[in-house]
Protein backbone atom coordinates (compact mmCIF):
# COMPACT_ATOMS: atom_id res chain seq x y z
CA UNK A 1 0.00 0.00 0.00
CA UNK A 2 1.31 3.28 -0.96
CA UNK A 3 2.19 5.91 1.21
CA UNK A 4 1.67 9.84 0.81
CA UNK A 5 4.18 12.41 2.26
CA UNK A 6 3.20 16.32 1.73
CA UNK A 7 5.05 19.42 2.73
CA UNK A 8 5.13 23.21 2.13
CA UNK A 9 7.76 22.03 -0.27
CA UNK A 10 8.68 18.85 -2.22
CA UNK A 11 12.23 19.61 -3.99
CA UNK A 12 12.51 16.83 -6.29
CA UNK A 13 16.12 18.23 -7.79
CA UNK A 14 15.39 17.29 -11.09
CA UNK A 15 13.12 19.81 -11.54
CA UNK A 16 11.01 22.86 -10.14
CA UNK A 17 10.14 22.79 -6.61
CA UNK A 18 6.58 22.10 -6.04
CA UNK A 19 4.47 23.89 -3.71
CA UNK A 20 2.23 21.76 -1.45
CA UNK A 21 3.50 18.80 -3.86
CA UNK A 22 2.74 14.98 -2.90
CA UNK A 23 4.86 12.31 -2.94
CA UNK A 24 3.59 8.45 -3.38
CA UNK A 25 6.03 6.11 -2.05
CA UNK A 26 5.85 2.36 -2.39
CA UNK A 27 6.96 0.23 1.18
CA UNK A 28 10.16 -0.89 -0.45
CA UNK A 29 10.98 3.00 -0.97
CA UNK A 30 10.60 3.38 -4.92
CA UNK A 31 9.35 6.37 -5.76
CA UNK A 32 5.24 5.74 -7.37
CA UNK A 33 4.08 9.27 -7.77
CA UNK A 34 5.33 13.19 -7.24
CA UNK A 35 2.09 15.49 -7.64
CA UNK A 36 1.40 19.05 -7.83
CA UNK A 37 -1.27 19.99 -5.38
CA UNK A 38 -4.12 20.94 -7.86
CA UNK A 39 -3.40 17.19 -9.08
CA UNK A 40 -4.71 15.41 -5.72
CA UNK A 41 -7.92 17.70 -5.34
CA UNK A 42 -10.34 14.77 -6.35
CA UNK A 43 -8.01 12.09 -5.71
CA UNK A 44 -9.15 10.06 -2.25
CA UNK A 45 -6.24 9.22 -0.54
CA UNK A 46 -4.55 9.84 2.99
CA UNK A 47 -1.80 12.17 3.14
CA UNK A 48 0.83 12.61 5.81
CA UNK A 49 1.47 16.52 5.91
CA UNK A 50 4.54 17.93 7.40
CA UNK A 51 5.52 21.51 7.81
CA UNK A 52 8.95 22.11 5.89
CA UNK A 53 10.65 21.17 2.88
CA UNK A 54 10.63 17.15 1.49
CA UNK A 55 14.49 16.61 -0.01
CA UNK A 56 15.79 13.30 -1.10
CA UNK A 57 18.21 11.55 0.55
CA UNK A 58 21.82 12.91 1.02
CA UNK A 59 24.52 11.79 -0.45
CA UNK A 60 28.06 11.97 1.58
CA UNK A 61 31.00 11.72 -1.05
CA UNK A 62 33.89 12.26 1.48
CA UNK A 63 34.38 10.72 4.77
CA UNK A 64 36.52 8.45 7.58
CA UNK A 65 34.80 6.01 9.42
CA UNK A 66 37.63 4.65 10.80
CA UNK A 67 38.63 7.65 13.10
CA UNK A 68 35.24 7.74 14.52
CA UNK A 69 36.84 6.94 17.77
CA UNK A 70 38.54 10.33 17.41
CA UNK A 71 36.15 12.42 18.07
CA UNK A 72 36.91 15.55 20.58
CA UNK A 73 41.11 14.56 20.56
CA UNK A 74 42.18 16.00 17.94
CA UNK A 75 42.98 20.30 18.31
CA UNK A 76 41.32 22.29 16.51
CA UNK A 77 42.65 25.25 14.12
CA UNK A 78 46.30 24.12 13.46
CA UNK A 79 46.78 23.77 10.07
CA UNK A 80 47.05 20.26 8.34
CA UNK A 81 50.77 19.26 9.44
CA UNK A 82 49.42 19.11 12.55
CA UNK A 83 46.74 17.78 12.48
CA UNK A 84 48.16 14.68 10.68
CA UNK A 85 50.68 14.41 13.36
CA UNK A 86 47.59 14.10 15.64
CA UNK A 87 46.11 11.60 13.68
CA UNK A 88 49.45 9.85 13.69
CA UNK A 89 49.94 9.59 17.43
CA UNK A 90 46.62 9.69 18.25
CA UNK A 91 44.82 6.61 15.67
CA UNK A 92 45.56 3.19 17.88
CA UNK A 93 42.62 2.61 20.32
CA UNK A 94 41.17 -0.30 21.85
CA UNK A 95 39.36 -2.56 19.01
CA UNK A 96 36.18 -2.09 20.90
CA UNK A 97 36.37 1.52 21.07
CA UNK A 98 36.84 1.66 17.62
CA UNK A 99 34.41 -0.76 16.32
CA UNK A 100 31.80 0.92 18.62
CA UNK A 101 32.61 4.34 17.09
CA UNK A 102 31.79 3.17 13.71
CA UNK A 103 28.81 1.65 14.59
CA UNK A 104 27.50 4.78 16.40
CA UNK A 105 29.25 6.97 13.29
CA UNK A 106 27.00 4.75 10.89
CA UNK A 107 23.93 5.47 12.78
CA UNK A 108 24.28 9.10 13.22
CA UNK A 109 24.25 9.57 9.43
CA UNK A 110 21.69 6.97 8.75
CA UNK A 111 19.86 9.20 11.35
CA UNK A 112 20.78 12.56 9.49
CA UNK A 113 19.51 11.36 6.33
CA UNK A 114 22.37 10.35 4.54
CA UNK A 115 21.91 7.47 1.82
CA UNK A 116 25.27 6.64 0.53
CA UNK A 117 28.93 7.47 1.48
CA UNK A 118 32.08 7.36 -0.43
CA UNK A 119 34.37 5.99 2.67
CA UNK A 120 38.28 6.43 3.45
CA UNK A 121 39.52 3.32 4.78
CA UNK A 122 43.04 2.25 5.40
CA UNK A 123 42.40 -1.04 6.55
CA UNK A 124 39.60 -4.04 6.69
CA UNK A 125 38.24 -2.65 10.19
CA UNK A 126 35.09 -1.27 8.81
CA UNK A 127 33.97 -4.13 6.39
CA UNK A 128 31.54 -5.63 9.26
CA UNK A 129 29.99 -2.19 10.19
CA UNK A 130 29.27 -1.59 6.03
CA UNK A 131 28.32 -5.13 5.11
CA UNK A 132 25.19 -4.71 7.50
CA UNK A 133 24.40 -0.95 7.00
CA UNK A 134 21.36 0.84 6.40
CA UNK A 135 23.54 3.05 4.09
CA UNK A 136 25.31 2.45 0.71
CA UNK A 137 29.14 2.26 1.14
CA UNK A 138 31.91 2.62 -1.44
CA UNK A 139 35.17 2.25 0.32
CA UNK A 140 37.77 4.20 -1.04
CA UNK A 141 41.33 1.98 -0.12
CA UNK A 142 44.27 4.36 0.32
CA UNK A 143 47.40 3.73 -1.25
CA UNK A 144 50.42 5.54 0.80
CA UNK A 145 54.00 6.04 0.00
CA UNK A 146 55.94 8.79 -1.30
CA UNK A 147 59.10 6.49 -2.04
CA UNK A 148 59.06 5.33 -5.72
CA UNK A 149 61.18 2.50 -5.08
CA UNK A 150 58.57 1.47 -2.69
CA UNK A 151 55.25 1.55 -5.20
CA UNK A 152 54.86 -1.88 -6.23
CA UNK A 153 54.82 -3.53 -2.98
CA UNK A 154 52.56 -0.96 -1.57
CA UNK A 155 50.13 -1.39 -4.69
CA UNK A 156 50.07 -4.98 -3.67
CA UNK A 157 48.91 -4.04 -0.43
CA UNK A 158 46.11 -2.00 -1.35
CA UNK A 159 45.11 -4.53 -3.68
CA UNK A 160 44.58 -7.13 -1.02
CA UNK A 161 42.54 -4.44 1.03
CA UNK A 162 40.13 -4.28 -1.59
CA UNK A 163 39.71 -7.83 -2.14
CA UNK A 164 39.34 -8.41 1.31
CA UNK A 165 36.10 -6.01 1.23
CA UNK A 166 34.35 -8.28 -1.45
CA UNK A 167 31.66 -7.83 -2.30
CA UNK A 168 31.31 -4.36 -0.74
CA UNK A 169 32.02 -1.48 -3.50
CA UNK A 170 35.79 -0.73 -3.00
CA UNK A 171 38.75 0.94 -5.41
CA UNK A 172 42.18 1.76 -4.67
CA UNK A 173 42.94 5.39 -4.88
CA UNK A 174 45.60 8.01 -3.48
CA UNK A 175 45.69 9.35 -0.32
CA UNK A 176 46.86 12.62 -1.28
CA UNK A 177 49.55 14.06 -3.64
CA UNK A 178 52.53 14.53 -0.75
CA UNK A 179 52.32 10.91 0.23
CA UNK A 180 52.28 9.35 -3.11
CA UNK A 181 55.29 8.93 -5.24
CA UNK A 182 54.56 8.88 -9.53
CA UNK A 183 55.56 5.44 -10.29
CA UNK A 184 52.53 4.38 -7.61
CA UNK A 185 49.85 7.49 -9.24
CA UNK A 186 50.84 5.50 -11.94
CA UNK A 187 50.66 1.91 -10.82
CA UNK A 188 46.57 3.51 -8.96
CA UNK A 189 45.39 4.98 -12.38
CA UNK A 190 46.15 1.53 -14.16
CA UNK A 191 44.04 -0.52 -11.56
CA UNK A 192 41.67 2.13 -11.79
CA UNK A 193 41.21 1.49 -16.02
CA UNK A 194 41.60 -2.02 -15.62
CA UNK A 195 38.62 -2.09 -13.45
CA UNK A 196 36.86 0.87 -14.84
CA UNK A 197 36.39 2.26 -10.75
CA UNK A 198 36.58 6.01 -10.16
CA UNK A 199 39.13 7.61 -7.94
CA UNK A 200 39.15 9.94 -4.88
CA UNK A 201 42.13 11.79 -3.76
CA UNK A 202 42.68 14.77 -1.03
CA UNK A 203 43.76 17.91 -2.93
CA UNK A 204 45.21 21.13 -1.86
CA UNK A 205 44.57 21.96 1.78
CA UNK A 206 46.66 24.40 2.45
CA UNK A 207 49.37 26.23 1.12
CA UNK A 208 52.53 24.25 2.67
CA UNK A 209 50.57 21.25 -0.05
CA UNK A 210 51.63 23.87 -2.55
CA UNK A 211 54.81 25.13 -1.18
CA UNK A 212 55.96 22.14 -1.27
CA UNK A 213 55.77 21.43 -4.93
CA UNK A 214 56.95 24.19 -5.99
CA UNK A 215 59.81 24.97 -4.09
CA UNK A 216 60.34 22.05 -1.37
CA UNK A 217 59.65 24.65 1.20
CA UNK A 218 57.12 24.91 3.61
CA UNK A 219 55.32 22.64 6.71
CA UNK A 220 55.24 19.38 5.48
CA UNK A 221 58.90 19.27 5.41
CA UNK A 222 58.87 18.83 9.45
CA UNK A 223 56.07 16.64 8.51
CA UNK A 224 58.27 14.31 6.82
CA UNK A 225 60.78 14.82 9.79
CA UNK A 226 58.21 13.49 11.94
CA UNK A 227 57.75 10.30 9.88
CA UNK A 228 61.26 9.68 9.53
CA UNK A 229 60.77 9.91 5.64
CA UNK A 230 64.21 10.85 3.53
CA UNK A 231 62.70 12.71 0.82
CA UNK A 232 66.61 13.56 -0.70
CA UNK A 233 65.59 12.07 -4.02
CA UNK A 234 62.50 14.55 -4.66
CA UNK A 235 63.09 17.32 -6.92
CA UNK A 236 60.33 20.34 -6.76
CA UNK A 237 58.40 21.21 -10.14
CA UNK A 238 57.80 24.29 -9.59
CA UNK A 239 54.06 23.78 -9.93
CA UNK A 240 51.15 23.80 -8.34
CA UNK A 241 50.06 20.85 -6.23
CA UNK A 242 47.20 19.42 -8.92
CA UNK A 243 49.22 20.83 -11.40
CA UNK A 244 51.66 18.53 -10.81
CA UNK A 245 50.07 15.58 -9.82
CA UNK A 246 46.93 15.31 -11.87
CA UNK A 247 48.72 14.36 -15.42
CA UNK A 248 49.11 10.75 -14.13
CA UNK A 249 45.66 10.35 -13.59
CA UNK A 250 44.13 9.55 -17.05
CA UNK A 251 40.27 9.87 -18.00
CA UNK A 252 39.04 8.01 -14.72
CA UNK A 253 36.14 9.96 -12.89
CA UNK A 254 37.74 11.59 -10.07
CA UNK A 255 37.19 12.83 -6.99
CA UNK A 256 39.25 16.24 -5.79
CA UNK A 257 38.19 16.38 -1.77
CA UNK A 258 38.88 19.35 -0.10
CA UNK A 259 40.45 21.95 -2.36
CA UNK A 260 41.08 24.93 0.42
CA UNK A 261 43.49 26.32 -1.95
CA UNK A 262 42.78 25.85 -5.61
CA UNK A 263 42.98 28.70 -7.51
CA UNK A 264 41.62 30.02 -10.83
CA UNK A 265 44.98 28.88 -12.56
CA UNK A 266 44.56 25.36 -10.94
CA UNK A 267 40.52 25.52 -11.69
CA UNK A 268 41.69 26.21 -15.53
CA UNK A 269 44.22 23.54 -15.45
CA UNK A 270 42.39 20.88 -14.30
CA UNK A 271 39.11 21.61 -16.83
CA UNK A 272 41.51 21.79 -19.55
CA UNK A 273 43.78 18.24 -18.33
CA UNK A 274 40.70 16.17 -17.23
CA UNK A 275 36.98 15.43 -18.64
CA UNK A 276 35.58 14.19 -16.14
CA UNK A 277 36.19 16.10 -12.09
CA UNK A 278 34.02 16.40 -9.05
CA UNK A 279 35.30 18.92 -6.75
CA UNK A 280 34.46 17.81 -3.12
CA UNK A 281 33.60 20.46 -0.36
CA UNK A 282 34.29 19.41 3.34
CA UNK A 283 33.23 23.22 4.66
CA UNK A 284 33.03 22.15 8.62
CA UNK A 285 36.33 20.24 8.12
CA UNK A 286 38.05 22.90 6.73
CA UNK A 287 37.17 25.36 9.44
CA UNK A 288 38.16 22.80 11.92
CA UNK A 289 41.48 21.81 10.64
CA UNK A 290 42.49 25.04 9.04
CA UNK A 291 40.19 27.73 9.98
CA UNK A 292 39.52 28.38 6.28
CA UNK A 293 37.58 27.73 3.56
CA UNK A 294 38.23 27.47 -0.39
CA UNK A 295 36.70 29.90 -2.81
CA UNK A 296 33.37 28.78 -3.10
CA UNK A 297 32.38 31.71 -5.43
CA UNK A 298 35.45 30.79 -8.12
CA UNK A 299 34.74 27.04 -8.43
CA UNK A 300 30.52 27.88 -8.71
CA UNK A 301 31.75 30.59 -11.63
CA UNK A 302 33.94 27.91 -13.11
CA UNK A 303 30.81 25.99 -13.27
CA UNK A 304 32.26 22.78 -11.66
CA UNK A 305 30.64 19.64 -10.19
CA UNK A 306 30.25 20.57 -6.73
CA UNK A 307 29.67 17.65 -4.15
CA UNK A 308 29.46 17.66 -0.78
CA UNK A 309 31.13 15.59 2.58
CA UNK A 310 31.67 15.61 6.32
CA UNK A 311 35.51 14.49 6.82
CA UNK A 312 35.63 12.50 9.80
CA UNK A 313 34.82 12.94 13.54
CA UNK A 314 38.46 13.89 13.97
CA UNK A 315 37.79 17.01 12.05
CA UNK A 316 33.91 17.46 12.41
CA UNK A 317 31.82 17.76 15.71
CA UNK A 318 29.14 15.74 13.48
CA UNK A 319 28.38 13.83 10.38
CA UNK A 320 25.41 15.52 8.74
CA UNK A 321 25.34 16.79 5.23
CA UNK A 322 22.63 19.16 5.85
CA UNK A 323 25.16 21.23 8.64
CA UNK A 324 27.74 21.25 5.49
CA UNK A 325 24.98 22.95 3.62
CA UNK A 326 24.01 25.41 6.26
CA UNK A 327 27.50 26.55 6.65
CA UNK A 328 28.30 27.21 3.09
CA UNK A 329 24.69 28.97 2.68
CA UNK A 330 25.73 31.32 6.42
CA UNK A 331 29.50 31.41 5.41
CA UNK A 332 29.38 31.85 1.09
CA UNK A 333 25.63 32.44 0.75
CA UNK A 334 24.91 29.67 -1.60
CA UNK A 335 21.46 29.32 -2.93
CA UNK A 336 19.59 26.41 -1.69
CA UNK A 337 18.57 24.68 -4.52
CA UNK A 338 22.23 24.60 -5.79
CA UNK A 339 23.48 22.92 -2.38
CA UNK A 340 20.90 20.65 -2.83
CA UNK A 341 22.03 19.94 -6.04
CA UNK A 342 25.71 19.44 -4.61
CA UNK A 343 24.43 16.96 -1.68
CA UNK A 344 22.27 14.72 -3.27
CA UNK A 345 22.17 13.96 -7.28
CA UNK A 346 25.84 15.49 -8.42
CA UNK A 347 26.70 13.00 -5.23
CA UNK A 348 24.62 10.29 -6.55
CA UNK A 349 26.52 10.59 -9.84
CA UNK A 350 30.14 10.45 -8.86
CA UNK A 351 29.30 7.10 -7.19
CA UNK A 352 27.39 5.96 -9.98
CA UNK A 353 24.62 5.78 -8.31
CA UNK A 354 22.05 8.10 -10.42
CA UNK A 355 20.02 5.79 -11.12
CA UNK A 356 18.89 5.05 -7.91
CA UNK A 357 19.50 7.79 -5.65
CA UNK A 358 19.88 11.74 -5.74
CA UNK A 359 16.43 12.85 -6.98
CA UNK A 360 12.63 12.57 -6.17
CA UNK A 361 11.57 10.45 -9.50
CA UNK A 362 9.20 7.65 -10.54
CA UNK A 363 11.37 4.31 -9.87
CA UNK A 364 13.58 5.70 -8.05
CA UNK A 365 14.43 4.60 -3.73
CA UNK A 366 16.54 8.03 -3.13
CA UNK A 367 14.87 8.16 0.42
CA UNK A 368 13.26 11.07 1.98
CA UNK A 369 14.16 14.19 4.06
CA UNK A 370 12.38 16.40 6.24
CA UNK A 371 14.08 19.85 6.68
CA UNK A 372 12.97 23.42 7.74
CA UNK A 373 13.32 26.32 5.78
CA UNK A 374 12.40 29.65 5.71
CA UNK A 375 10.28 31.30 3.42
CA UNK A 376 13.02 32.59 1.43
CA UNK A 377 14.82 29.68 1.67
CA UNK A 378 17.51 29.63 4.30
CA UNK A 379 18.37 26.37 5.87
CA UNK A 380 16.72 26.84 9.78
CA UNK A 381 17.90 24.09 11.52
CA UNK A 382 20.68 21.11 11.25
CA UNK A 383 17.43 18.66 12.33
CA UNK A 384 16.90 16.08 10.29
CA UNK A 385 13.72 13.62 9.93
CA UNK A 386 13.87 10.59 7.49
CA UNK A 387 10.56 10.47 6.46
CA UNK A 388 11.65 6.96 4.31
Amino acid sequence: MLKYFSADWIFPVSSAPIKNGVVAVHPNGEINQVLTEIETVNLDFEVEKYKGAIVPGFINTHCHLELSHLMGQIPEKTGLVEFVQSIIKNRQSDVEQINLAMQMADEEMFDNGIVAIGDISNHIASKAIKATSKIYYHTFVEAMGFNPERANAIMDYAIGIKNDFLPLSASVVPHAPYSVSKELFTLINEEAQNNNTFISIHNQETTDENSFFESKTGGFLDLYKFLGLDISFFEPTGKTSLQTWLPFIKKQKTLLVHNTVSSKADIEFAKQNHSDLYWCLCPQANLYIENNLPNVDLLMERKVKITLGTDSLASNHQLNILSEMKTLQQKKEVPFEKLLKWATVNGAEFLNLEHQLGTIEIGKKPGLNLIQLSDDFLIESDEVVKLF
